[in-house]
This record gives structure tokens, sequence and C-alpha cells, in this order.
């Protein structure tokens, strides 16, 4: 842990389809960060700079029920990105939390460009970033790996191999995205047919993926140490973006009532995803475990979600890690990582 008091910039919004889990996230890691005494600037890569009075008001409104349409283009990929490091800069920051979900910001492509600028920030690097966010790429390293993970095909796929290879029902998801936006669970061949037009509305590319009944679980990862196991439990048949957001849709049991030697295999299963794909700082992994007791890796998360109501602050809850001290333990990851003991810290810029 860190006792220092620094200047954090908190990244959040932008105008991927997950802007506003984003802006959730960053209004919640801006008021812990400043209920420790750390000075914040919020950054907007969509508008800029952020009022005190707009952080205070998105720490009250709960993220709306619907996603905001797919296709809008963020700082990062209309070249404004000069502007953002020149306010870094004149903002004397001397570290980044970034707080973005989706797009360029969660993908590699905000990290790498922080990492050529020279500026330091919480969380994971450029490959591990990219590798988490393609599902196709991370699913074939849990499996070289050792690390069970549900059969997929990556499309182009035609009907008639997607139910020939994987059967029906099906998930059927964009490979690049989060927040489960665009994923369906096609039962028949129209479903299927229309879980494809709905995925394609995000990506040009579809991970069909076989489906697992069982329990739902996941398991978030501070410091390379693993915290308790959760269980989900939605009220739609699957864990979708209403159910993840929305009050009351979900019922989500930290620790979860599992027997320990399975929490135990999932917490080492989880910190070895964590490791297989270079994630540092903070990550959440997630699982469905079938009747047979057979844990499945779905998935893993560079920049789980940091709102009141996301998975990773409730699972620190229930270790005792209050918000305010998960990001501060976040915080002190990074430093520990960028600065060791006896170094110096300078601004960004």
């Amino acid at each position: 842990m860190t006792s220092e008091t620094l200047k954090i910039a908190v990244l959040m919004g932008g105008s991927s389809a997950e802007r506003d889990v984003s802006l959730a996230s960053g209004a919640q890691v801006t008021r812990a960060l400043r209920a420790l005494g750390h000075e914040v600037v919020c950054l907007d890569p969509a508008s800029g700079v952020m009022s005190a009075d707009e952080v205070v008001r998105l720490t009250q409104d709960a993220v709306p029920p619907e996603p905001p349409p797919p296709g809008a283009k963020d700082l990062l990929t209309r070249g404004e990105l000069p502007s953002l490091l020149r306010t870094l800069g004149e903002e004397g920051t001397e570290l980044i939390f970034p707080a973005l979900h989706g797009g360029s910001g969660e993908d590699g492509t905000l990290q790498a460009i922080l990492d050529l600028a020279g500026l330091p920030y919480v969380g994971s690097g450029r490959v591990a970033c990219t590798l988490a966010m393609d599902k196709e790429v991370s699913k074939r390293l849990f499996r070289d790996g050792g690390v069970a993970t549900p059969d997929w095909l990556c499309g182009p796929a035609s009907l008639d191999e997607v139910e020939r290879v994987l059967g029906l029902p099906v998930i059927v998801k964009p490979p690049s995205g989060g927040s489960t936006l665009g994923l369906t669970l096609a039962h028949d061949r129209e479903e299927l047919s229309r879980a494809v037009e709905e995925s394609l509305r995000y990506e040009d590319r579809i991970l069909f993926e076989r489906f697992i009944g069982g329990r739902e679980l996941t398991v978030g990862i501070v410091d390379d140490r693993p915290l308790p196991v959760g269980e989900i439990i939605p009220e739609h048949e699957i864990f979708d973006y209403e159910c993840k957001y929305q009050p009351g849709m979900a019922e989500e049991i930290f620790p979860a009532d599992i027997p320990d030697a399975l929490a135990t295999r999932l917490q080492e299963e989880a910190l070895k995803v964590h490791r297989l794909l270079f994630l540092r700082d903070f990550s959440r992994v997630d699982f469905i475990v079938d009747d047979r007791g057979e844990a499945w890796c779905l998935e893993a998360n560079a920049l789980p979600g940091l709102t009141e109501n996301s998975l990773v602050p409730k699972a620190a809850a229930a270790a005792g890690i209050s918000l305010e001290a998960l990001c501060e333990r976040i915080v002190a990851a990074s430093l520990n990582r960028t600065h060791p003991p006896g170094t110096t810290r300078s601004p960004a810029g």
C-alpha cells in the first residue's frame, strides 16, 4: 500500500459501445481516490477534462439499461490523442488510471501509446490487453496452457458448419467485445441467423462457442493474488448487459457457496490465466462449472468494471476490502512495478 498523495488522471468514457459503463467505473474510481487524499483529474477522451459536478452526477446515476449504438469512433481513432497527451502533461499527472472499457481503451491501443509517450499507468500493458480482448486468441492460449475452454469456431462459418461442429444451442458473440454486447444464446437455426446479424453490428468477425450449462463463477485478481470466488445467477438465461448493470437483475454471491476445494481450484486456474496472458495489477477471469464439476474458462478481462454493481469490487468487499482500499492496492501495485523502492518518480509529460 502507498501513503503518498499523487496526482492521478482517470481516463473514462470515450465513445465505444461500453461508454456508459466506463463513465460509471471512472466516477467510482475518482470518488475512491479522492477519498484517499489523491488529487484527481478526470478526462473523457471524447470531450476532454470533466468538471467536478459532472463526476459527482455520474456517481449518482445508474448505468442506462441500453448501451450506446456500436460503430462510434473514439478519440484514439479520430487522431485527437495529441491533445489528450498534452493535457496529461499540462496537468502534471504522476499516474494514469484507465477506466475505459472496450474499443481502443482496452484493446492495447491506448496502452501502446502511453508506453511510447513514457506515461505511467495502472493495469495491464499493451500485449496483455490485446491478448485478453481477442477472445479467439486468448482461448488458443488457454488451451495451449492446459486451461479448459469451450470448443469454438471463429467465423465466417456457415450455419451448417456451426451446428455440425458445436451443436445447438450455441453462443454467438464478437471476438473482441465486452459487457456481453452482441452476445446471443441461439437455440435453433432461426435464432442462430439473427445472432449472426446482431454480432456483426459490433465486429466483422464472429466467435461461435459451444454452450456449456452450469454455474457461472468469477475470480478477481489484484496484485497477483486471487479474491474470493463469486457466483452469478442472472434473471435472464445468460448474464447479459441488462443483468450485469441493472440492480436486481442478477444475484451475485460472494463468496460463492461452493466446496473449498473447488474455490481453491478456480483461484489457481484464474491466477494461471492471469499469468498466461501477462496481465498485471488487476483482472477478472470468468468460468462455467458444469454438472460434473469441470471448470471451463470463458474469458479474462484486462480492465474489469469498477462500478458499484461490478464483480471485482464485490469480490473485494467479501475479503473485507473497500473500494477505496481496492483502488489503493491497484495504485500501489502499479507504483511498485514502475517505481521500485529507492527510485525517483517524476510527473508525466
